[in-house]
């Protein structure tokens, strides 16, 4: 049903509907109390389109594909796989298919790995319902929701879904729970009366949101605007336009791609014009021949200086930090994210569900004879103490029961356990004074038998209480009341009003809301308003918050620890988030909560100085939410954003990493997000970091050991070029002199693809250094490869070179001297130097790995079996080695020829003793001189 639209009516709307008067809304929207005509909802539609979502194309296959072939070392080796199918249409072809052959399984890795379509919108537009109730015609009538249209009037009651923007003009006691869009963490009373006109989406009371849920009561209203024009399509519109942040390792590994291939390009057009002028000048030939062969040259070193096996080996050890992670309660949607959350520098918290426990539960009780008291526990479990003055008080005092059951009696919510959890049912604010009673004796199901309710008048937000009429035994009938404090003691007698209202005040403070209670003696069995106006007997007041979660506290600790700044964002009340800040240990000294509307006020380079100095933030609109996370990006620092509701979604798109909540997330956060949580804790995410951390530490000791491996092969090649004697050989009668090439491309490949994979890839499962979590963020812009890897590069590079030079000019010339004995040909006794040459680079790979396993330490410091998967990988590659020497179809396929035992002999010593070198070297770098 998709169709075109006018853009000013897909906009978010100019006029502030929530400041205008119910009639004057009418008027600006050409519409009466008994709705809109089935011919004006035709025009209408016709002008504004459906109240649909628009909805926008992913990525495509055939785009993913190419973000994988478009990749500088990709087009390297393209280029060599056709060049050499062009020099040597023989042996030249079958390099060529091996190196093409490498490229598909890179790409195939890639995509794999890149293949998950984006169902953000979709999920959006599944919070629409799909009919609605709606006066047209004069008559009520149940229409798709596509079909409404402004001016409309329709009709919420408990249990529906808001279908458009609505402003109200009429209710009773109607409460929508809007904590998907706003963050606040119980329903909103609902009025149809103006408001500010810079009032915050969670403050405009007399309006009802897209997608939001009626909890309870019913109402009307207009429709304001539909589709992308409502507050849910304008967070629509954010995600489609929020960024994506690239990760801090594929900058650097593109980076180091870079230079690579501007390095093999430089070098591969020196070893062509070296190798060319040592043919022609040395060896003979002319200046195509000398072309033609030193291109084979090229094209190895090429394929020996690129990394073929990095992408695979990246992705493996990434994939192992997503089972790490999953194992505490982090499920890692997109790959990258593992690395990301390593340099987190910066993690913006939700507070509703994630700091907190989203479980408003009553923890102080203020009793005018006997004082204050504590209640232990949180959440909706019914286990925990009264206590005074932290002294348990047992039994409970009469006058405190009292108080919780006036609690039980004036409210409608219930509680129930399923699954091992304890849920409400109705209001959650109602659901804490149900708990409470429950924690201290009072079930609710007895007292609710023992005082039946006998009339009531419901919560209005005109009133400001709830009042129920409930049998009292011998006493006859009492009213319960229950409301804002100031009203409950307006309508008391003999109380003292001043410190109440103290008391209350002080309560606040620490971020609670507080509920008042009250009774008197009745005798009719009809309640009324004029009921309630005085002669109530104050029984006290009930305190209650949404308390911060104690691992929480504890992760934050960690979290500063390891210098990561938290950062918490609510929609709720700026009192209520900074003494939640407070208690969770994020507030600064002595900085105030800011607000979104604060926020909305500054320019840019206001708000990226804000957003540094201060770390709590209320009353956040999704648009407010974003600006952050950009402005934190801007200051530089690598940011984690978490969040459960629609409204969180572009900012969690917008971050480095995104974690959304996998109990209490709506399906657009958890689709926005790079990571799950499937337990909401705070503490999970602090277990993340730890493990991405871990498997940075772990990736950089994979770079440390492949690249050596690339950078030798390239000397071998250059010293080759440059230094190693000419082979002789007939062509056409004619006696020429052609480069002695010292391992063949197909060979190289088998290094860099199986073997340094295989070894590589169990430094993926070391454990965690001890200092993971006790030293600053790295600085993304550090380079991944230091100062000091690339100097222990140079040096393993070079101790490789010398080893596999020499013993392949070794065997090459011992078998040369000795071939009227042995009867080999010449192109044996290279293809067994070449064999030799490779399997003491493997050696040495196998020997350096086990260095590699920590870049500080030793081998027996961390333990020489603390990681088995290290001998599973050495073992794996011996026999694949074995299997490459002795072969016959691994002989023809990589052009190998079987080793002695004293050759295998001598190539096991010259890898062994990078060994000892580099133990050397860390305990020189590791030396520390007495002060």
């Amino acid at each position: 049903m998709a169709r075109s639209q006018e853009p000013r009516s897909r906009e978010a709307p100019a006029v502030s509907w929530h400041t205008l008067p119910s009639e004057e809304v009418l008027s600006a929207l050409r519409s009466t109390h008994d709705g809109l005509s089935t011919e004006e909802a035709n025009e209408r539609i016709a002008a504004h389109g459906p109240n649909v979502l628009d909805k926008k194309g992913g990525v495509s296959v055939l785009e993913l594909i190419w973000g994988q072939i478009n990749n500088p070392l990709i087009w390297v080796l393209l280029g060599s796989a056709v060049v050499a199918i062009l020099v040597d249409p023989v042996d030249g072809l079958k390099n060529g298919l091996v190196i093409l052959a490498v490229v598909i399984i890179n790409t195939v890795i890639g995509f794999a790995q890149e293949y998950k379509a984006s169902k953000a919108i979709e999920s959006l537009s599944a919070m629409v319902p799909e009919l609605a109730t709606v006066q047209r015609d004069g008559k009520r009538v149940q229409l798709a929701v596509a079909e409404i249209v402004p001016g409309d009037v329709v009709f919420l009651q408990s249990g529906d879904k808001v279908p458009a923007d609505i402003r109200l003009l009429q209710l009773r006691t109607l409460q929508i729970e809007e904590a998907a869009l706003t963050g606040e963490s119980v329903p909103v009373e609902k009025t149809t009366d103006p408001v500010a006109a810079d009032a915050g989406l969670g403050d405009r009371k007399n309006m009802a949101f897209s997608g939001s849920l009626v909890t309870y009561g019913s109402g009307a209203g207009v429709v304001t605007t539909t589709g992308n024009g409502t507050e849910l399509g304008r967070i629509n519109t954010m995600l489609s336009e929020a960024t994506e942040i690239e990760t801090p390792l594929s900058i650097a590994l593109k980076k180091i791609g870079v230079v690579l291939t501007v390095g093999i390009a430089v070098i591969s057009v020196v070893i062509l014009a070296v190798g060319t002028g040592r043919a022609v000048s040395q060896g003979g030939v002319d200046v195509a021949t000398g072309l033609r062969e030193s291109a084979i040259f090229a094209i190895t070193l090429a394929v020996g200086a690129i990394p073929e096996g990095l992408p695979a080996i990246v992705t493996i050890a990434l994939a192992i930090g997503v089972q790490r992670m999953a194992a505490r309660r982090a499920v890692v949607r997109k790959l990258p994210s593992v690395e990301t959350l390593g340099s987190t520098t910066v993690i913006c918290s939700d507070k509703t569900g994630t700091l907190t426990r989203n479980e408003m539960t009553v923890q102080g009780l203020c009793l005018p004879q006997s004082g204050v008291y504590r209640i232990e526990g949180v959440g909706y479990e019914p286990t925990g103490r009264l206590l005074k003055e932290d002294e348990a008080v047992a039994p409970v005092p009469e006058d405190v029961r009292q108080l919780l059951l006036a609690g039980v009696l004036c409210c409608d919510a219930t509680l129930e356990q399923k699954e091992g959890r304890w849920h409400i049912t109705g209001d959650p604010t109602e659901g804490a004074l149900v708990t409470a009673g429950e924690k201290l004796g009072i079930r609710t199901s007895d007292a609710r038998a023992g005082h039946a309710r006998l009339d009531a008048i419901p919560f209005e937000s005109a009133n400001q209480f709830m009042a129920t009429l409930n049998h009292w035994g011998d006493e006859g009938k009492k009213i319960i009341l229950k409301g804002a404090p100031e009203v409950v003691l307006s309508r008391c007698t003999e109380v003292d009003r001043p410190a109440v209202i103290y008391r209350v005040e002080e309560l606040a403070k620490e971020g609670m809301r507080v509920l008042g209670f009250a009774e008197k003696r009745f005798e009719r069995a009809e309640l009324g308003l004029e009921d309630c106006e005085d002669g109530f007997v104050f029984l006290g007041l009930q305190a209650m918050i949404d308390p911060p979660r104690t691992d929480a506290i504890d992760a934050i600790g960690l979290c500063h620890r390891a210098g990561i700044t938290v950062k918490m964002i609510t929609g709720d009340h700026k009192g209520t988030a900074q003494a939640i800040g407070e208690q969770l240990g994020i507030a600064a000294q002595g900085a105030q909560a800011v607000t979104g509307v604060q926020l909305a006020d500054l320019d840019d380079a206001a708000t990226r100085e804000i957003v540094e100095k201060n770390n709590v933030f209320a009353r956040m609109a999704p648009e407010h939410k974003l600006r952050l996370v950009r402005a934190l990006q801007e200051n530089g620092h690598v940011t984690a954003m978490t969040g459960d509701g629609v409204n969180d979604a572009p900012a969690l798109k917008q971050s480095n990493i995104g974690v959304a909540m996998g109990i209490t997330g709506t399906s657009v956060s958890k689709e926005a997000a790079d990571i799950v949580l499937t337990d909401d804790n705070f503490a999970s995410i602090a277990a993340a970091v730890e493990e991405g951390r871990r498997v940075y530490d772990n990736l950089i000791k994979s770079l440390a050991f492949v690249l050596p491996t690339n950078l030798g092969l390239a000397l071998i090649l250059i010293y080759a070029v440059g230094f190693f004697p000419l082979v002789e050989r007939t062509v056409d009668g004619v006696i020429v002199k052609d480069l002695l090439l010292p391992v063949l491309p197909t060979q190289l490949l088998w290094v860099n693809l199986v073997a340094a994979v295989a070894l590589a890839l169990p430094l993926a499962f070391e454990a965690k250094e001890p200092d993971v979590m006790s030293r600053p963020p790295r600085d993304p812009k550090e380079p991944v490869l230091n100062r000091f890897v690339v100097i222990r590069t140079l040096v393993a590079a070079t101790l490789m070179t010398a080893g596999s030079v020499g013993l392949f000019i070794w065997k090459y010339e011992q078998e040369m001297a000795a071939r009227a004995a042995t009867g080999l040909t010449e192109a044996q006794i290279v293809s067994e130097a070449q064999t030799m040459a490779v399997t003491t680079v493997i050696m040495f790979q196998i020997f350096y790995m086990l260095n590699c396993r920590s870049l500080k330490d030793s081998i027996f410091r961390i333990g020489v079996f603390s990681n088995k998967a290290v001998f599973v990988g050495i073992g794996a590659i011996s026999v694949l080695q074995a299997l490459f020497i002795y072969l016959p179809a691994m002989q023809v396929v990589f052009g190998t020829f079987p080793l002695s035992t004293e050759s295998l002999f001598f190539s096991v010593l010259a890898g062994a003793i990078i060994l000892p070198v580099i133990t050397v070297e860390k305990l020189v770098r590791n030396h520390k001189p007495a002060a």
